[in-house]
């Protein structure tokens, strides 16, 4: 299973994905151009000395990462149309996160194998792309019985 960034834009929610990779093992794919800088001092702060534990691939563009995917492409958006507890992980998924600032192009969603979102309350727009991250990948390890052994 991989963890994908696309173009993320918050330093801090890259630097605590980067530490979810490391404490879970996952690599991290980081689809550029980022809206900020990767040796960023907020990113540094947030993924503390675990950005040195995490496999990063960074690829330059959507097309680059697309060419070199393998494995179901799992969106999640505040657009899909199923919620995460409902569906069916796959050891070797690559769950996507898009930009805060504005998701994922009309593009990327076309390709996703899959658009999931966290259930929450009616008035409730979406949850921080860090903390929906955490919430997904914990059920898709608990499926495919990914987590690190204790």
């Amino acid at each position: 299973m991989r963890l994908v960034l696309f173009e993320p834009d918050i330093p801090q929610n890259a630097g605590t994905l980067f530490r979810l990779g490391a404490c879970l093992g996952l690599p991290v794919d980081i689809i550029e151009p980022c809206g900020f800088i990767l040796s960023d001092k907020h990113l540094r702060r947030a993924g503390m000395d675990y950005t040195d534990l995490v496999q990063i691939t960074r690829h330059n563009s959507w097309a680059d990462f697309e060419a070199q995917r393998t494995g179901r492409l799992i969106l999640l958006t505040t657009r899909g149309d199923r919620s995460h507890v409902d569906f069916h992980f796959e050891s070797d998924d690559c769950v996507m996160v898009g930009r805060e600032s504005a998701g994922v192009p009309e593009a990327v969603h076309a390709a996703a194998d899959a658009r999931l979102r966290v259930p929450m309350m009616p008035d409730a727009r979406s949850l921080n792309v860090a903390v929906t991250a955490a919430l997904v990948i914990g059920e898709a390890l608990r499926q495919t019985d990914g987590f690190p052994r204790l």
